[in-house]
């Protein structure tokens, strides 16, 4: 059946009236966006244990009068430590929650997927994380549970800081209405407010996210948004799309022929969702590589890409990643003959489409240190960006659930969740979960979930997960990153970098007042039982922060 084209944003509803429902839904505490499954895919089966505790007892937790909201966390348990890829780690993190739901609560999630009764949600968070790089380290690992500096309420009536991972289940949400009956997939270390409107009826097997240009796909417009460096989703005149990777406009024209009329092009997301037919489908194409947990396979080159382009175009795109002419035809045959089956007997869809957020979404990364740093500095800045952001965070004062009445905070800073009695706090500083005697905490600074008697962060400094009973306390210099990376026994080491040091760059290396490299500890954290850590931290900081009488 021929997909009919949804409405462009401007013929429904404003930008700012798509954001104002788009901000509704993601800070409506009384009744949340949320999707009926949440699956978390994580590094090993401790954190699957700690998100799937964390999650169903805080932001996903029901009413106890029904089986959803519904936390499925599993690990990637894959035969090789490159992973699975992003495609074929989708099909197994499904695979395996579908096993977690049918054990642990009686739930047949595949049936229930196809029956269109549920929306289920997938966020990879699987990954070394080295350009966020010391943080992660200090998380043991796990990735997803690096704080903000921004702070949310428990259901226990506590406070403390609200972890990437969190954010982004909160934000995505606002799409679960629109996908009873499909498997959402998001990276988890990104948050986003869509300018494009979010509740729509799904016309494609596969609908992928993406950000489409109002302009004409010209030669023009392609060099001047600088298209060429990005995976670009194409969108024909009837709604059908494919999809092309880091192309000139002629190379990507050509390779798009045979959509017809371009009506819009735009980069690609990466996130999407599939039908639970084609979930299925893709599920039993790939069994074989599946049950032997061997290979590795991503969703752009190897599902989306075969499955849009000619053969040759195919070929052609994939020899530039230095991928074989017959490696790739063979490929593009097999997901031919999945297609084509797949399609004569579900017909009622397109096959794959696109899911514009609109080319002036508010967006926000947290999957780098630099970018950690500048968006969480949004906290304190002005304007309509930082506005979004600090409602999304239900921060509705500079300064939230603290005793810092001794403190000098300067009217821009940000504290949240903290005590102090003395010291001050500079511009654009954002502070939370801090206990401390003094704090003099420079301009720029970020300090989160640290207590000592006497903190001391230069401009621009950011601490993380530091504790200490130290008559001296803890002091960082102009631009140093610190963390503290603690064991199961309460051992802990510091870890140290700077703010314009990229960890991806340094993973290797042994940086000054290290004793070893980032690569070291994360594999010193392998298998680290995340739980019994973050308890044993907490003792700790309240041990500390009683040591001087907070």
């Amino acid at each position: 059946m021929a997909s009919t084209k949804r409405p462009h944003p401007a013929s429904s509803q404003t930008a700012a009236q798509i954001i104002e429902a788009a901000m509704t839904a993601m800070t409506n505490a009384a009744s949340p966006a949320l999707f009926d499954v949440t699956i978390v895919c994580t590094t090993d089966d401790y954190q699957a244990a700690y998100w799937m505790d964390r999650l169903s007892h805080g932001i996903c937790k029901g009413d106890n009068s029904s089986t959803y909201p519904l936390v499925l966390a599993v690990s990637e348990d894959w035969s090789s430590p490159s992973g699975a890829g992003n495609g074929l780690g989708t099909l197994y993190a499904f695979q395996k929650a579908c096993r977690v739901a049918q054990e642990k609560h009686n739930v047949d999630l595949a049936a229930e997927l196809k029956a269109g009764k549920v929306s289920a949600a997938l966020y990879h968070t699987a990954g070394k994380g080295t350009r966020l790089a010391p943080l992660p380290a200090s998380e043991n690992n796990n990735k997803p549970g690096v704080k903000l500096p921004v702070c949310h309420t428990l259901a226990d009536g506590t406070s403390e800081p609200i972890t990437v991972l969190e954010a982004v289940v909160r934000q995505t949400g606002i799409y679960a209405a629109s996908r009873a009956g499909r498997l959402s997939v998001f990276w988890g270390d990104q948050i986003f407010v869509p300018t494009a409107p979010f509740a729509y009826a799904p016309t494609h097997h596969v609908d992928i996210m993406c950000t489409l240009e109002e302009e004409p796909p010209t030669e023009k417009v392609w060099v001047a948004k600088g298209l060429d460096k990005y995976g670009v989703i194409a969108v024909s005149g009837n709604g059908d799309a494919a999809q092309v990777e880091k192309v000139d406009h002629p190379t990507a024209m050509r390779m798009l022929k045979n959509l017809g009329d371009i009506s819009s092009v735009g980069p690609s997301l990466g996130s999407f969702s599939v039908s639970a037919k084609i979930l299925e489908a893709l599920c039993e194409e790939f069994k074989a590589d599946l049950d032997a947990k061997d290979g590795k396979l991503d969703t752009d080159p190897h599902f989306w890409m075969p499955l849009t382009l000619p053969e040759d175009e195919y070929i052609s795109l994939m020899s530039q990643k230095g991928v074989e002419a017959d490696e790739s035809r063979a490929h593009h045959v097999r997901m031919t003959k999945m297609k084509d089956a797949f399609l004569a007997a579900n017909s009622d869809l397109g096959l794959f489409g696109a899911v514009d957020v609109g080319s002036n979404a508010c967006w926000w990364d947290y999957g780098q240190l630099k970018l950690y740093i500048a968006n969480n500095l949004k906290l304190s800045e002005d304007g309509s960006d930082a506005d979004l952001l600090r409602r999304f965070f239900a921060v509705t004062s500079r300064t939230m659930n603290s005793e810092v009445s001794g403190v000098t905070v300067d009217p821009s800073a940000c504290v949240f969740t903290s005590k102090a009695t003395s010291g001050l706090v500079g511009a654009h500083a954002a502070v939370a979960a801090v206990e401390a005697e003094e704090l003099q905490i420079g301009e720029n600074a970020i300090v989160v979930n640290c207590a000592a008697k006497k903190i001391v962060a230069g401009k621009g400094a950011v601490l993380y997960n530091l504790v200490s009973e130290a008559e001296e306390g803890i002091t960082a210099e102009d631009g140093d990153v610190i963390v503290s990376v603690t064991d199961t026994e309460g051992a802990s080491i510091l870890l140290k970098s700077k703010t314009d040091i990229c960890g991806g760059k340094a993973w290797k290396q042994v940086l000054d007042g290290n004793a070893v490299s980032f690569e070291e500890v994360h594999k010193q954290n392998r298998d680290s039982d995340v739980s019994a850590i973050e308890k044993k931290r907490k003792e700790l900081y309240t041990k500390a922060s009683s040591s001087f009488g907070l």
